[in-house]
């Protein structure tokens, strides 16, 4: 076995676990590592780190079968002024974003237990989405951004909502992760590659490329 390959084998065992894998997507891409969740094992600490120590935007992405059963779109086919035409991303055809929401047993969403509680319904949601009625368990607008990932994941899109989503399949976990950007405090620009390497060695977290998973689920 390579040493690329235990590597993302050993993220995966950790994800199985509960525990978070900081991704790493390409030079060439954003350029971003993110802290990385499988959703249902979130907790109001886990928010605060993603918070304090992270400090990008905290969402959770779907899988694409999941994003259809509960009707989800994407947002900038939903949005009716013209700021939501004519993209231009540098690094992708298009957002992920679809609508943020709020667990409806939330009072304002934004703190840590609040968030906390959207993303581990979130979670709960997409393990059943048979026997979940979506709009009666969430509200939008809300605190918690969802993403909706491309139907092959990687093999149509490599950005962390599908990497992230390819983890959780290849732990067995529930179709839902949480990714949060990894900053800088110095800079305010995207923490750099060795230091989010050398952040995860702190902490005891696995730290991969993205084209490592890639490599490894194709």
């Amino acid at each position: 076995m390579s040493q690329a390959a235990a590597g993302v084998e050993a993220a995966i065992e950790a994800f199985r676990e509960g525990s978070p894998v900081l991704v790493h997507d390409a030079a060439d891409r954003e350029g971003e590592t993110d802290l990385i969740y499988p959703a249902g094992a979130v907790t109001p600490e886990d928010v605060s780190r993603m918070r304090n120590d992270a400090g990008g935007l905290v969402c959770v992405a779907l899988s694409d079968a999941v994003a259809d059963a509960f009707d989800l779109p994407f947002l900038e086919e939903t949005l009716d002024h013209p700021a939501s035409a004519a993209h231009e991303l540098g690094y992708d055809e298009r957002s992920s974003f679809s609508l943020p929401v709020n667990h409806r047993d939330t009072y304002t969403g934004i703190t840590d237990e609040d968030r906390a509680k959207t993303i581990t319904e979130l979670a709960a949601a997409a393990e059943n989405p048979a026997e979940t009625d979506f709009a009666e368990e969430f509200r939008a607008p809300g605190h918690v951004h969802v993403l909706r990932a491309a139907p092959d994941l990687v093999a149509d899109r490599e950005g962390h909502t599908e990497l992230g989503i390819a983890l959780a399949e290849a732990a067995d976990r529930e179709p839902a992760v949480v990714v949060c950007e990894m900053l800088d405090d110095v800079t305010g620009e995207a923490l750099s590659p060795d230091d989010a390497q050398a952040y995860a060695e702190r902490h005891g977290f696995p730290y991969l490329e993205g084209s490592e998973v890639v490599a490894y689920v194709d």
